[in-house]
């Protein structure tokens, strides 16, 4: 689960080259298979010779392979484009198959989870968000699969798979949530409680490295995010994603990303003991308390300040302005220590007043010693407002598209 697609491979890669006799095995299979997907994804409907192309395969190496994902309901025939104007067999374009699969995904974040119903091009065809108890993780997993439950019981189609994407350390090979502070959990069994009381295959991750592999697979730069990127989400928590070639960094024992301690400045005081920590600053929960001290809000209901920025309230713009400069500061740091082509920021309050995105621009100028072009490298989340459903279900489209022929096993 760890590892997606690499970027599009050229003719010259000799593990796809039909006529190679090496690796010729269920891997290679595998392998050819993600690619032919993956470019059905990128570019259908499509022509199968053009599929060819754009992987380096045969055109009998493309025909088998499309053979079987259609067999899987993964792709079909589209009706031919124009007048045909040749003799012989007609050009019949490949899409992605939209009508049979659908994923599931669940986001858990603090006091609350957004349920999600996904087709196999990413799009959210059902969405539900309901409150859930913080102070016990049995207790807050045995609501969640209740709601998951009723939620799936209006579809009309059973997921494949359900994706769970949530903060903190997430160990994806175990499906358990080593560590969340916000929700004082820790070694939570997500995963086996959740496949337990569902009944589906369950796949969990955390949500940066869910919303890079979203990007790489069906977000607006994703070309680029498959070279290199950085994915920073900025919420109640704080962390961030690397990826380098297609691959998104995990590390050992999958603690790769925490980036809450990063010195960015200010008097906020951190549970670390210091001051100035990046979480501690730009929470989303930091900013509803801030408010709260200077009488804007009558509680800390994050949602509450996000609806004040949405209304163009000038206290929520100079909050918001505030911390999109922190962020800033972080990504300098970033950008400086990785380089990637692209850092993407996923963001609640830069996804409703993407203008705030020229405050975190101007710092990155000020502050970046390698970032030539703040405003090109440095972008908003695909997804908007949706992020947090298209993170969740991304867990296991990723897994989809990187392993489309282990689909029989799956279901």
């Amino acid at each position: 689960m760890d590892t997606l697609l690499r970027t599009d491979p050229t003719p010259t890669d000799p593990t796809l080259d039909d006529q190679s006799p090496i690796d010729t095995g269920p891997a290679r299979r595998s392998t050819t298979a993600a690619a032919v997907l993956r470019a059905t994804l990128d570019h259908g409907p499509v022509a199968r010779s053009t599929v060819a192309q754009l992987t380096g395969l045969s055109a009998g190496a493309v025909s088998r392979q499309l053979a079987d994902l259609r067999a899987s309901g993964l792709v079909r025939e589209r009706p031919a484009l124009g007048a045909r104007r040749s003799i012989g067999r007609p050009h019949v374009p490949v899409d992605i198959d939209t009508r049979r699969h659908v994923v599931a995904g669940i986001h858990i974040a603090v006091g609350h989870a957004t349920f999600a119903l996904m087709d196999l091009r990413g799009r959210v065809l059902a969405e539900h968000r309901a409150p859930f108890p913080t102070s016990d993780a049995a207790a807050a997993l045995d609501g969640i699969a209740d709601d998951m439950s009723a939620f799936l019981a209006t579809q009309a189609r059973r997921p494949l798979a359900l994706g769970v994407a949530t903060g903190g350390w997430v160990d994806p090979g175990s499906g358990v949530v080593v560590r969340h502070t916000p929700l004082s959990w820790s070694d939570v069994p997500v995963g086996q409680v959740l496949a337990r009381r569902l009944g589906l295959r369950v796949l969990v991750e955390g949500h940066a490295r869910a919303l890079a592999r979203a990007e790489q697979l069906i977000g607006a730069q994703r070309q680029r995010a498959r070279r290199s990127m950085v994915q920073l989400f900025v919420g109640n928590v704080v962390d961030a994603a690397f990826a380098t070639c297609g691959d998104v960094h995990a590390g050992p024992g999958a603690s790769a990303g925490d980036v809450s301690h990063l010195p960015v400045g200010g008097d906020a005081a951190c549970a670390c003991g210091r001051t100035g920590c990046f979480e501690a600053e730009v929470s989303s929960r930091v900013l509803a308390e801030r408010a709260v001290a200077d009488g804007r809000l009558a509680a800390p209901h994050v949602p509450d300040a996000l609806a004040a920025l949405e209304r163009g309230e000038p206290w929520a713009l100079r909050l918001f302005r505030s911390r999109s400069r922190a962020v800033g500061r972080a990504v300098a740091l970033l950008l400086d220590v990785i380089n990637p082509e692209v850092l993407v920021v996923t963001d609640s309050a830069t996804a409703r007043r993407p203008e705030l995105l020229a405050d975190l621009h101007e710092e990155v100028a000020r502050r970046s010693h390698v970032c030539a072009d703040p405003a090109g490298t440095v972008v908003a989340g695909s997804f908007g407002t949706g992020a947090l459903a298209v993170a969740a279900g991304s867990v296991v489209l990723s897994d989809l598209f990187a392993r489309p022929l282990d689909l029989p096993a799956r279901t």
